[in-house]
């Protein structure tokens, strides 16, 4: 595999980071969608990108929070076609320490079914007692 880089980033071209959220089905189409990635970027904590030595980005990860108390670990996403070569796992592995050297105490995130053994072998585990809500209706 080609080395990648891992890199907070406070800005990131557009449609790259549209490619790392279709690839995950995360992805609907309209001008307003796009035009929120920027803020999106620079209004998360931390966002973190894994690029080829090319400069293209395959793989994202964002960490939203307040900076003292909580954080959530969201949007981890590498393109298929690199995959289960521990990217994802080393953009999680990086913001969990980013947060961690922060002092913020309770990192949390939403894994996608199926997801649970990859952050399981990095710390995490099912949170008892509670259930993830959304608000609104997802299909």
């Amino acid at each position: 595999m080609q080395e990648v880089s891992f890199e907070i980033v406070s800005s990131a071209p557009v449609e790259e980071i549209v490619e790392l959220y279709r690839s995950a089905g995360w992805w609907e189409e309209s001008p307003e969608a796009r035009a929120i990635i920027p803020s999106m970027i620079r209004g998360s904590l931390c966002f973190m990108v894994a690029r080829l030595p090319d400069g293209r980005t395959v793989g994202m990860a964002r960490v939203i929070s307040d900076g003292v108390s909580d954080a959530y670990i969201q949007d981890v996403v590498v393109l298929p076609s690199l995959r289960g070569r521990g990217i994802g796992g080393e953009l999680v592995r990086r913001l969990t320490r980013f947060c961690l050297e922060r002092k913020i105490p309770w990192i949390g995130l939403v894994a996608e079914p199926g997801t649970q053994g990859l952050y399981e072998r990095l710390g995490y585990g099912p949170l008892v007692g509670y259930q993830p809500m959304l608000h609104g209706k997802r299909s």
